[in-house]
């Protein structure tokens, strides 16, 4: 029996005494315990894989920022690694493969046997000495990239505004873009059904590059395979966050997840009307906000607060913390909804 589930409850829509925060990104640079585990390492892919201190840094927020909820340290991309892709992580640069599928021949050299078990078994022990070492406190979140998010690195290579490798092949080759979307698709329900299997609590879909496509594009290479992801969870917690696509909102309400995850550009009232009472909405402040002077912090957070019109929320940015900002600001956010007087029951 977890001491706080309100995480959880508000997925399930049940009434909860307070709105529930976590952070994406919330164990990273922002705290001075995760800097020092990673100054022992010889790079971030080091201490994704290793279970121990991927485990340590999952739970060093909750310990210092007293989170409603833990999210596994763990990358998106060790899907496309699994699969035979292998990539780097530069520093000051980001993730960069050295090959790339452009091809069907450059789709033929990735490994269809790939055994999800095998290949991502560090992610499942370090699901399970996070489980062990939360000691029942707050819940823990599994993630994975979504399909065309995951398939913007595999076709481009790297980190880019415009994706315009990935865009092109939809134009050139839809077939083979289909093709590749299935495979990770496929390989992403394995790998999350593993991340439910080893204990986590719930699941988080990230979808980065969701706004670079129109609506009548995500629909077809986005959407489509999040709704199949999400239809082999339906019941279990499960949070789609679709980055930059506004004008899909409408689109998204009837994917059979629990929770949609608001950028800071979707207002919450406009996606309330759309999803009523059917789903909990995540988010959505402004990452950069926590620049601003503890004043303005404590303001804004209220703000949003204010604008709920349901108990159905779960605080959050709507995006990931930036790895400067300063640790006392994030404090200001958190203890500020902590001490929130909820208005809706």
């Amino acid at each position: 029996m977890l001491e706080n589930d309100l995480y959880l409850r508000a997925h399930r829509g049940e009434n909860v005494e307070r709105y529930p925060i976590w952070l994406m990104r919330q164990a990273g640079r922002i705290l001075p315990e995760y800097r020092a585990v990673r100054a022992k390492l010889s790079g971030f892919k080091e201490l994704v894989e290793n279970p121990e201190l991927a485990a340590e840094v999952t739970i060093q927020p909750v310990d210092r920022l007293e989170v409603d909820a833990a999210i596994l340290f763990s990358d998106i991309l060790v899907v496309p690694d699994a699969l035979g892709l292998k990539y780097e992580m530069v520093e000051q640069r980001g993730p960069y493969f050295p090959q790339t599928i452009r091809s069907a021949d450059e789709m033929n050299k990735l490994d269809p046997h790939a055994d999800v078990k095998d290949r991502l078994s560090y992610v499942f022990e370090a699901i399970q000495l996070t489980k062990k070492g939360l000691e029942n406190r707050v819940p823990l979140i599994g993630f994975a990239g979504a399909p065309w998010t995951i398939f913007c690195y595999m076709v481009e290579g790297k980190g880019s505004k415009t994706f315009s490798e990935a865009k092109k092949l939809l134009y050139t080759n839809p077939s083979l873009a289909h093709e590749l979307l299935g495979r990770i698709t496929d390989f992403t329900i394995a790998y999350m059904k593993e991340q439910r299997n080893a204990g986590v609590d719930a699941l988080q879909l990230f979808d980065s590059w969701a706004g670079i496509l129109s609506r009548e594009q995500y629909a077809a290479f986005g959407l489509h395979y999040i709704r199949k992801i999400a239809e082999a969870f339906e019941g279990f917690p499960f949070t789609v966050f679709s980055k930059g696509a506004l004008g899909s909102l409408p689109d998204m309400v009837d994917i059979p997840c629990t929770s949609l995850g608001l950028d800071w550009n979707m207002e919450v009232e406009y996606a309330r009307s759309l999803v009523q009472e059917s789903k909990t909405l995540q988010g959505n402040l402004d990452p950069c906000m926590l620049y601003a002077d503890k004043k303005t912090i404590e303001w804004e957070t209220k703000k949003l607060l204010n604008s709920f019109k349901s108990s159905r929320h779960i605080v959050n940015l709507g995006h990931g913390v930036y790895p400067d900002v300063d640790f006392e600001h994030v404090k200001v956010l958190i203890n500020t909804v902590k001490n929130y007087e909820k208005k809706y029951s």
